[in-house]
């Protein structure tokens, strides 16, 4: 199946999803020409789409991928299979780093284009990564301030559209650092499944450095 990087940046985490699956990325989308210029140098072999997330219609993308080898046909979509959809769609916005500034709906509603994605061409599974705070979107006053009564309202509208899809869903917040990666940030996950596969969750990898089981070796 095919496995779609949505709004890629210079390459991290296609070269992540390589490393994890034996599998390059076969489709790279972002609007900004810099970073995917510096996607193609670090992967030559995958189909580059520069354009905003809207303008890329899920299903053109997955055939064109596709005449570059050969993948098998979705019988429920009869596309090609996409096996993989990741995103990780601008995260500013939901922040709390942001403070008190006013939001931007057109940036906070990015990740609407996940639906577009699995009801277009039904990924078997989508992966999005965010801050923790994605969790409290809903919508904004006049201001451009998140309503603090309705915190969570899109989300848990966009949560719909997705089970609607097909998908069973399930969200964590996890921090890099245990598996390995210098950042103690939190980061928000979601793992979506359509194919009746159970969704799984890394073990850790890594502890503090000055935790029993580390000291211990």
């Amino acid at each position: 199946g095919l496995i779609v990087d949505n709004f890629a940046g210079g390459g991290g985490t296609s070269t992540g999803i390589d490393a994890a699956l034996g599998q390059a990325v076969d489709i790279a989308i972002n609007h900004d020409d810099e970073a995917l210029r510096m996607h193609e140098a670090n992967h030559p072999g995958t189909l580059h789409v520069r354009n905003n997330v809207w303008r890329v219609d899920p299903r053109d993308a997955v055939l064109q991928a596709a005449a570059r080898r050969d993948v098998a046909t979705n019988p429920a979509t009869r596309l090609p299979h996409v096996q993989l959809a990741w995103f990780s769609p601008d995260c500013k916005h939901f922040s709390k780093a942001k403070g008190g500034k006013p939001r931007e709906k057109s940036i906070r509603d990015l990740a609407w284009v996940v639906v577009l994605w699995a009801e277009k061409v039904a990924p078997d599974v989508i992966l999005l990564e965010n801050v923790e705070e994605f969790r409290t979107w809903g919508p904004l006053c006049a201001d451009g301030k998140p309503i603090k009564e309705r915190a969570g309202e899109t989300f848990d509208k966009w949560c719909r559209a997705l089970r609607k899809a097909g998908y069973k869903l399930q969200f964590r917040e996890l921090r890099a650092c245990d598996y390995g990666a210098p950042t103690i940030r939190k980061r928000f996950f979601m793992i979506a499944r359509r194919d009746g596969q159970p969704i799984v969750w890394p073990a850790p990898t890594h502890g503090r450095p000055d935790s029993p089981d580390v000291l211990s070796g």
